[in-house]
């Protein structure tokens, strides 16, 4: 059992704080899937550093951009999380992250070819700013409701939040067209345009959300030696805590291999599959859709069945789904001899990324809600700062080492490196268990 003190059930917050909340995952993530996933990461691989036919240096430094974003996270989450904790600050630190991502990512439209160096330091600054905000929202999740309802609510800003990249992206796509080097002077718009949804969508949360607790003002270097000492503390609980320390584990290295999804799924399409634009758009659309179901749909399973049950179901699913991913030219071929007709891989790919966009929204819902029930609201920011470390720390992790491995054997081979990250975070949640009061295991 958790040695984390609990505190006595509570009523859920009023739903349009709870809408309010869940606004920030559908306005953020226009910014993760046009630039992380869809359009500019595509982009700066294949056209502002461009070093075709299999761009290996544009994918590395791709990885190694994201992989210092992600480290100014690890550094600083935890710390973040524990000062606004003493200082009843979240909503302050929230803000700050939002505006950050806005302004650097509508500087993107001045990225060109060859301004390599430029485009990184950009992409590492507005990354840093949506990750550890991804903290700092996550941080209010167990002030909205009970923990018998804490999976269904994070399946919603979940869901919430692939619907907002869908519309995002539905729209970037119609508008801005293919990435090519011909059509730079409309794709480089997806910078401003993925700001200005990010800036209007995220509007809601800062009106509706609630910041709880007495404000306290403290001088910076007070707040920073409070900060210091929380840390430390949470440090000497996680020692003494098997199950909470567990659970970071297993997210360590469920986050690697889902990171390296997001970073490199419409790349690994592009080089590997060789899809073609109409493809790209279904995949998206097919993810998009697939993700919402599964955040939903899990996180609704998961108050039912068990927290820790359907997280680990989530697991499996992912692995299955990599599988998948590495084996769609096989596949291919054995369905063509099946039907006794051509099939293409990139069909079958299609297939494939319903699977994984079914366990991409139910793994990180389940891995948000296990947070939220296992940390005491009281020090939630502290314990979500923990959780961004340790989702920060699997991206440099997952990043990093799948850069390195394809520029040596691939990205075709280098993506089951994904497939050993899921096997070792299933096996890392044995023992992880929830409170007593909590249904399932």
């Amino acid at each position: 059992m958790s040695l984390i003190r609990r505190y006595p059930p509570k009523a859920p917050a009023p739903r349009r704080e709870i809408f309010g909340w869940a606004m920030f995952d559908f306005a953020n993530q226009a910014y993760t899937l046009l630039i992380i996933t869809v359009i500019f990461g595509d982009l700066f691989t294949r056209v502002i550093v461009g070093d075709g036919p299999d761009y290996r240096l544009g994918n590395l430094l791709w990885s190694v951009a994201l992989a210092v974003s992600y480290g100014l996270v690890v550094v600083l989450a935890p710390l973040a999380g524990s000062i606004m904790d003493a200082t009843a600050t979240r909503k302050r630190f929230l803000l700050g992250s939002w505006l950050l991502t806005v302004v650097t990512t509508g500087l993107l439209y001045f990225v060109e070819p060859g301004l390599i160096w430029f485009g990184m330091a950009l992409i590492i600054a507005s990354n840093f700013g949506y990750a550890i905000g991804e903290s700092f929202i996550a941080s209010f999740l167990p002030d909205l409701g009970p923990p018998e309802r804490l999976g269904w609510i994070s399946g919603l800003g979940w869901g919430l939040g692939y619907l907002g990249g869908l519309v995002a992206t539905a729209f970037a796509l119609g508008l801005l067209g293919e990435v090519t080097e011909d059509n730079f002077d409309r794709i480089r718009w997806v910078g401003p345009f993925a700001a200005a949804f990010f800036l209007v969508s995220a509007l809601p949360t800062f009106l509706f959300l609630k910041e709880r607790g007495t404000r306290r003002q403290l001088a910076r270097r007070v707040q920073l030696g409070l900060g210091w000492r929380r840390v430390l503390q949470a440090l000497q609980r996680l020692r003494e805590d098997r199950a909470l320390r567990s659970l970071f584990v297993s997210i360590f290295f469920l986050m690697a291999g889902i990171y390296i999804i997001i970073a490199f799924t419409f790349i690994y399409g592009s080089q590997v599959i060789e899809w073609d634009e109409s493809t790209r758009v279904t995949m998206f659309v097919i993810t998009q859709i697939t993700a919402i179901v599964g955040a939903i749909g899990f996180g609704w399973l998961q108050d039912r069945a068990g927290p820790v049950r359907i997280y680990r179901l989530t697991l499996i699913m992912w692995c299955l789904a990599v599988l998948a991913i590495y084996a769609t030219p096989t596949l291919a071929d054995a369905l063509a001899a099946l039907l006794g007709r051509p099939v293409e891989a990139q069909e079958v790919f299609l297939a494939v990324g319903a699977v994984a966009g079914l366990s991409l929204g139910a793994a990180q819902s389940a891995g948000r809600a296990l947070v939220a029930i296992m940390s005491p609201p009281r020090e939630a920011g502290r314990w979500f700062g923990f959780w961004g470390l340790a989702a920060k720390a699997a991206a440099i992790f997952g990043l990093l080492g799948l850069g390195l491995l394809q520029a040596w054997l691939g990205l075709a081979n280098a993506i089951l490196f994904c497939l050993v990250l899921f096997v070792i975070a299933l096996i890392a949640s044995a023992p992880v268990r929830t409170p007593d009061h909590i249904a399932g295991v």
